[in-house]
């Protein structure tokens, strides 16, 4: 008798715990005492981190289901898309946003409270944690849920899915110190709804040389496809932005896919343009009877955005941008 009320107490107190979270009674309903010590836990901190810095912050609200600005807070994470994910300086997942599953498969009550080592890739755990600090830009890769067909699977069947991850530590002095990584993540490749204009694609070999180049390239960069074929993209990279485009070189050849972020391109005759150049490792042809499909040579796919207009256009600083190509 005594056991049966002390477990009734016991269920009593994680019932009242579970309906101080931010949740919907939905799914309030479907979590077990270890998700319930889990997740308030996680709210803790993030009411810890939050409150030290409530004399100018508002963000508290955004993590609340009463909210007047929820629909600016979602159509933030529209614009962005991905995902919102705040990390301890351990390793922690504090918060995530709620969609989340619309990218990795995996809820936010599911993901909440535990380590990012646990979904992490194993190749990235010391990338990840050399990024807990500082502000950062980085790529890992994570269990994604999702299949091809935007459908969910259970976790023992997960993918690894790459994600380009963008933030900055944030410190709390008072009440208490608290540390996190406020990151925002995005799903690679980006969505083809990006291309226009100011976009060009190109295939490369393994070692940067183009193999292929679309024509908008001539309008952007005024280089024919032709003329760029053989040629390395470092032949075309300013020389100060060569440890960018070596550093996005190393991603690709480790994960597949790589954001390059922002450098500068050459354009013909002189001068520059800022790009960043989206990629990600493909194979370079159908298999087919006499190559197996194990035997698939690989090639890199570009898609390159050029971010303004020619800069020092009468300034060359390579013989690359000579009209007569040597």
């Amino acid at each position: 008798e005594a056991a049966r009320r002390r477990r009734r107490v016991e269920s009593d107190v994680f019932g009242d715990l579970s309906h101080l979270l931010p949740l919907q009674p939905s799914i309030r309903s479907h979590l077990d005492k270890p998700s319930i010590i889990r997740l308030t836990l996680s709210y803790i901190r993030m009411h810890t981190l939050l409150k030290g810095n409530l004399s100018y912050c508002t963000c508290w609200s955004h993590f609340t289901p009463e909210l007047n600005n929820l629909e600016e807070t979602n159509l933030y994470l529209k614009i962005l898309e991905g995902f919102v994910m705040v990390i301890s300086t351990e390793g922690d997942m504090i918060f995530l946003s709620e969609n989340v599953s619309k990218y990795m498969g995996l809820t936010q009550t599911e993901l909440m409270g535990h380590s990012i080592f646990e979904f992490a890739h194993p190749c990235d755990h010391e990338e990840i944690r050399n990024n807990l600090r500082l502000t950062r830009d980085f790529v890992m890769r994570i269990k994604s849920a999702l299949t091809h067909r935007g459908r969910s699977t259970n976790l023992k069947s997960a993918t690894w899915k790459v994600l380009h991850c963008q933030g900055h530590v944030k410190v709390c002095i008072v009440p208490c110190s608290v540390s996190c990584l406020l990151l925002t993540c995005q799903p690679l490749p980006l969505s083809h709804t990006l291309l226009s204009t100011h976009t060009f694609t190109s295939q490369h070999s393994m070692d940067m040389r183009f193999t292929y180049c679309d024509q908008r390239v001539t309008l952007l960069l005024g280089y024919s496809p032709a003329e760029l074929l053989g040629r390395s993209i470092y032949d075309l990279c300013h020389t100060l932005d060569t440890n960018c485009l070596a550093k996005n070189h190393l991603n690709l050849c480790l994960k597949s896919q790589s954001v390059s972020g922002q450098y500068r391109m050459l354009v013909r005759g002189g001068g520059y343009v800022w790009v960043e150049s989206h990629s990600a490792v493909i194979p370079s042809v159908r298999p087919s009877k006499s190559r197996p499909a194990g035997h698939q040579p690989l090639c890199i796919l570009c898609v390159t955005y050029v971010l303004s207009g020619v800069e020092e256009p009468s300034l060359q600083l390579s013989l690359d941008q000579t009209i007569h190509r040597y």
